[in-house]
Formats: C-alpha cells, structure tokens, sequence
C-alpha cells in the first residue's frame, strides 16, 4: 500500500479524500442576473460548486461548474451577494474557499418606440433603478454605421432618418459604479413615404368607377385610395377601383400608404372627371291659391340649367326652361298632374328622372241650396262636381263637426240649435289629394227657440202678466195665448212679459207662448195652467154684536172655496178664515172705524182680494159707573167716558117702587135724578147715544143698594154700595 502524505498526517494511497480548498481571483457582473466567478483549480478536483449569498441572509443558493470561471445566475439586479468556491471529486467537496462580495448589475431598459413621421423614431422607457445615465445605439438595417446617444432622459428622438426604413436600437443603462448593465435591442420602421398618384380615370361600364394609380414608396405594406365623398379602396398594388360612382360627382381621390409604423401622409389631391347630373331626389308641387301652381325641386349640384315637364291627365303638356328650382303653371281643379325635371352640365343630362303625380283639390258645388226643413234641421242640396269621390259637410256653430260624409250631393244638418245663424260648407274631397277647404259657406238660419214661462202673476181683478224666457235675438216675436173652455185670450211682446187682459174671474185657463221670426215660428213651449182669482161677493153685511165682537156676513163668489175676512183699524186688525158666508169677530175695538176687505179664496190657493165699504164701530161703553145719594134726597149717576169723541149719554135706573131715566150733554159726566123712595135697590144703565141717535144697546147694568137716612150709614153724602 502506497502511502499518501495530506497535512500533518500520512494516509495510505487507496483511502480517498477530499480536494483542497480553492482561492477565488475574482467576481464580476456582466447580467443582471448573474455574477461570474474566475478561482484557481485545484490538483485533484473533478468539479466544483459555487455559493452565493445574500447579504441580508434570505438567499442562498448552491450552483455546480465544470472549472473556471463559473457562474451564478437567478440572481436579483444590483443586489449585493457573497462568494464561495468549493472544489469537489468522489471523496466529497472542501471546504467553501475564503468568501469574497459582488455586486449585479441593473436591468437594461424597456424601449418603446414609434415613428411620429416618416423620418423620425421616438424611443421611450421606465426609468431604470439604481440607473444614472443610459446609452442607445442606432443601426440602420444594411448598414454599419451607428449612432451613439448617451442620456440622462427617459426619452430620445431619432431626426432626419429616411422613410420606410427599419432601424435597431440598442439600449444599456449605467450605475453609479459606473459599469454598464444589460442590453436591449428593438428594431423600428419608420413611417413611408407620400406615394406620387400617376393617373385618376373614369371607368365606363354598366356601373361607373375611378381608377386610381400611383408609384410605390419604400417600407409601405398596403396603400388606402379615399375619395372625397368616402367612398375608398384598400391594396396592397400601386393601382385600386372605386365603384360605383354617383352621378353628379366631382370628387378628388389621395393615396396614403401604410406600414406597421403607420400611415404616411396623404398624397397630393387628384380632381376626377365630372360626371353627369343627378335627377333631382325631391320633386313636389305647391298650390298656395286654388288654379296657382308651381313644381319645385332641390337643388341638385354642378347643374347649369333644368327642363321641366308637366302632363295634364287630359293630355296638355307644356315644358318650362329655367336655371331656378321652380316653374309655375296654371292648375285647374280636378285634374291630375304627372311633373319631371331634367339637369344638363357639361357632361349631358340625367339618364332618367322621376314622375311626380299632383292632383288638384276637386272644385266646389256652385249651385248649392240650404232649406229650413222644421225648426232644427237644415237639407243641403248640390250638383256633383269634378274630382270629387265623397262630400263633407259641415255647420261652423258647431264646432265643425262632421254631419254628412257621403258621395250623395244631398245632406241633412239636424240636431241644430234653434235661432242660430249656421254657416253650412260643402267640402268635396278626394282620396289623392285631399279636400277642398276653400269653398264659399252658405249662411242659413233655424227657427226660433221655444219660449219658457216663467211665471204668472195677477195684478188687477181681470189682468195677468205672463213673464217668459226670451231665447232668441231681440227682433222676435213672441204670443201668449190663453185657451179656456169657451174663450181664447192672446197678447204680443217683443221683451220678457206680456199682459192677459179681460179674463173673467173663477177661470181656468191653458197658457202657452210661441216665438216668431222672418224665418219661421218655434215649436210652442210648455204649456202652464192659470187659474184667474175666485170672484167677489157682491155684498157684504156688518152688524155689531156686542161691544167687542161683530158678525160679517156676505153672499157667495164664484170659484171661492174658502174666505178670509179682515176688519183693519190704526189700533189693529181682526181676521177670520172660513168656509161659510158668514163669520163672528172679535177683537173689536169700540168707538173705532174699520175697513172691510174679504179675500177669496179658491181650491187651488188662488186668491181674489175685495174691497168694500167700511164701517164705524159702535161707541164705547163707560167705565166707573158710581151712585151717589145727596143731602137734598137726589142721587147722582156718575161715570168715566172711554171713548175717544164726547157722546151724549142716556142714564136708566130700574127700581122696585119705580124707574127713572136722565139725560146728560156730550161732555158730562153725570146726571143727577131726584129720588122718590128711599131704601130700594136699583140697576144702572149708563150707555152712550150715536150722533144719529141710537143708544148702544150692549153696555153692562150694574145694581146699587140705596139706604134711608138715618140708617147706621150716618148723614151726609154717601157712596153707596154696590
């Protein structure tokens, strides 16, 4: 066994160890994720293994490597990391060689780019962290020239470069280490160039086009043809058709081509042939006044004048040259029009051109006849007329609503309003054009409205004023007429009320009122019963039956049921209601004058009031009757008057042994009587005495005791008692 010394100790030769430890030369980053190890190698190593490190102790990673250098990658940009080697062969791995630090690089920079024209390149990125400056390199394709731009910007424009062409940009950014980080390469083609339009034709054919052709330009994948009325076309060649084209057109055409850059500015523009003129698209006829037309057009462009043809459905044609969008003819009523306008320019006149039909309004009725048929209801009467299918009529009192709709040149208005002044017009229509509102109405009125009686009321025994409604125009007639049964009464008024004069008393009567006018009479109004006042008594009797109490009697009245007798003075009135021919009052006051009224009264209520003759009532009895016996044996009647007049009075006394009467002057008192007998009773009657001489036959007797002289009632003059 062949012995092998390692260190301080001797090991036999078939015992494997493992390989010394390795020295690290150096550690650098070109990526910025990855750093490169450069170490020395050791005698007896197969391979080796690389650790990185973090600083902050959350990386750590081991990588294998077949000799030196070696290299870590996964790592992070510009991140701090360290270092170890160990070398290994089938007796394991040494120990990790002396660490050693490195530092990633940053990350290169994310270029956008665009081309704002076609010989520039505008380059933009993110900032870059830890980066303090950036440098680009241009290269355009097949060439070795570059262009160096170093920056501190995020953004770089590329000037005076040429159209279609594609350009690489490399970009790298530096730390502050100043050590250069990865690199990005895009490539960037800039915007193509204007194409030159060689040559714009018209296409004959069934369906007219343009053909456009241009030269190609460097860098264009496709090219857009857009004319001026939108219409375009897209290609890839140098040539593109645009079908079909309008008439009328006078367009120009530009070419712009495209590449993935964008699009080029447009060409040039290229005027195209005019074609000919466009028919006119709206093509009407306006009729402001009946037998006034006109056709009118739009106004179609690039025309220098127009023909226009109308065609009466009769035949007649007539042709209007005009450089305006209208012609005017004469148009008669019912008849159709068939209208077309023809353009003309340079280039000719429209192929074709639309027809337009125009049918006059039908012409009115001119022998129209309106007659009152009863009192609401009008017949209109015509003669058809030309290019009428149906008739409307109508009333203007009524809003205009439709009352005939009919072929039928008859109609018939009912249901009017009764003296109404109703404008009647006959429309013919028709179902192209409509109908006629411009014929002449025909006026015509209806019969007068029906009167209302309003009330009835009586103002003398044989008069009645008849108050009516009066509905009509103030020209109206109106007549009231009474009918009874064996006698008819009328009057006439042109207001509100009428008098009925000379109507018999105890009458009923039926009463009505018809209106008249120039065009007629009203249909008569409700009728209305009047019942004349009851008649009269023709005598009435007064007679007195006691001071305050009189009996009325009088003779019966035609048509009264009942009675209601009045007695009325200035210091009241007494009433009695009855059905007899006679009736007892009281309530009356003496020495007062009365007159009579006695109202008649029917079954019905209505009431006849009379007047008669009135009368006096009788005078008033006198109150405070006294009797006195005097010294020379005399008595003395004494008394108050209450009555307003002075009245003679008689005085009667009635005794057992004998009667004695006194008469005292208007204005006394009392009356003396000389006494006969003493110690008898007597009764008094003091009444007083009319100016005709009748003595009031009612007044009350009162009894009187009269002693003897020297009774226990002592001498002297004594009131005696009662």
């Amino acid at each position: 066994t062949k012995l092998i010394t390692k260190g301080c100790l001797t090991l036999p030769q078939n015992i494997l160890v493992s390989p010394d430890v390795p020295t690290i030369d150096q550690a650098y980053s070109k990526n910025s994720d990855s750093i490169t190890v450069e170490f020395a190698q050791v005698s007896g190593a197969t391979s080796y293994i690389l650790r990185a490190e973090s600083k902050t102790g959350d990386f750590f990673f081991e990588t294998p490597a077949a000799q030196s250098p070696g290299t870590v990658v996964g790592l992070q940009p510009y991140t701090d990391y360290t270092l170890s080697v160990m070398s290994v062969n089938s007796g394991g791995r040494s120990q990790p060689s002396y660490p050693i630090e490195a530092r990633t690089v940053v990350v290169a920079p994310k270029m956008n780019t665009s081309s704002p024209s076609n010989d520039s390149i505008l380059v933009t990125w993110p900032p870059v962290e830890h980066a303090i400056r950036y440098t680009l390199i241009m290269i355009r394709e097949g060439s070795s020239t570059r262009l160096i731009v170093n920056t501190t910007d995020t953004k770089v424009t590329f000037d005076n470069l040429d159209p279609g062409i594609s350009y690489c940009i490399k970009g790298m950014a530096w730390d502050a280490e100043g050590r250069i980080g990865d690199d990005l390469t895009v490539c960037q083609i800039t915007r193509p160039h204007s194409p030159d339009v060689t040559q714009v034709l018209l296409t004959p054919g069934r369906s007219l086009g343009i053909a456009v052709y241009w030269m190609t330009v460097q860098g264009a994948n496709s090219y857009l043809v857009l004319a001026s009325n939108g219409q375009n076309c897209n290609t890839s060649d140098s040539y593109c058709f645009i079908s079909p084209q309008e008439c009328g057109q006078n367009h120009s055409v530009t070419v712009t081509a495209y590449n993935n850059a964008g699009p080029s500015s447009p060409s040039h523009c290229c005027s195209v042939p005019l074609t000919d003129p466009c028919p006119p698209e709206n093509i009407w006829v306006e009729e402001p006044t009946a037998g006034n037309c006109s056709v009118v057009w739009e106004e179609v462009p690039l025309v220098e004048y127009y023909v226009a043809f109308i065609k009466r459905d009769d035949g007649t044609e007539k042709s209007c040259n005009t450089t305006k969008t209208t012609c005017q003819f004469f148009c008669m009523c019912g008849y159709t029009y068939l209208t077309s306008v023809f353009p003309y320019n340079q280039a000719g006149t429209s192929l074709f051109a639309d027809v337009r039909n125009y049918t006059t309004i039908p012409c009115c009725p001119q022998d129209v006849t309106v007659n009152l048929v009863s009192t609401e209801t009008l017949e209109v009467m015509w003669s058809p007329v030309k290019g009428a299918e149906l008739y409307e009529t109508t009333a203007a009192q009524t809003n205009s609503v439709l009352h005939c709709n009919d072929t039928s040149p008859v109609c018939a208005l009912s249901d009017l309003t009764c003296n109404s002044l109703y404008s009647v017009t006959v429309t013919p229509c028709s179902e192209l054009r409509g109908c006629n509102h411009t014929c002449t109405p025909h006026r015509q009125e209806t019969a007068p409205c029906a009167p209302e009686i309003l009330n009835m009321t009586q103002t003398t025994n044989s008069t009645y004023k008849v108050l009516i409604s009066t509905p009509n125009s103030p020209n109206t007639n109106y007549t009231i007429s009474a009918t009874g049964r064996y006698d008819r009464h009328t009057c006439q008024s042109r207001n509100n009320s009428c008098e009925l004069t000379q109507l018999p008393c105890g009458t009923i009567y039926e009463v009505t009122a018809v209106a008249s006018t120039a065009v007629g009479k009203s249909l008569p109004g409700y009728s209305k019963t009047l019942e004349t006042g009851p008649c009269c008594p023709s005598t009435v009797n007064v007679t007195q039956v006691t001071q305050a109490m009189t009996n009325l009697t009088w003779s019966p009245g035609t048509g009264a049921s009942s009675y209601l007798a009045t007695l009325m003075s200035p210091r009241g009135e007494a009433k009695c209601h009855t059905l007899d021919t006679h009736c007892l009052m009281g309530c009356i006051t003496c020495g007062t004058n009365y007159s009579v009224q006695l109202d008649a009264i029917s079954s019905t209520g209505h009431k006849s009031q009379c007047q008669y003759r009135g009368f006096s009532s009788s005078a008033c009895c006198p109150t405070g009757v006294k009797l006195y016996r005097r010294t020379n044996n005399s008595l003395r009647v004494y008394w108050r008057s209450s009555s307003p007049q002075a009245y003679n009075h008689t005085v009667e006394l009635y005794g057992t042994g004998a009667n004695y009467t006194c008469f005292a002057a208007a204005g006394s008192m009392y009356c003396d009587i000389q006494e006969g007998t003493c110690g008898d009773v007597y009764t008094v009657v003091v009444a007083p005495v009319g100016k005709s001489g009748e003595k009031v036959t009612f007044c009350l007797p009162r009894t009187y005791s009269v002693p003897c002289p020297g009774s226990n009632a002592g001498m002297g003059e004594y009131n005696l008692s009662e």
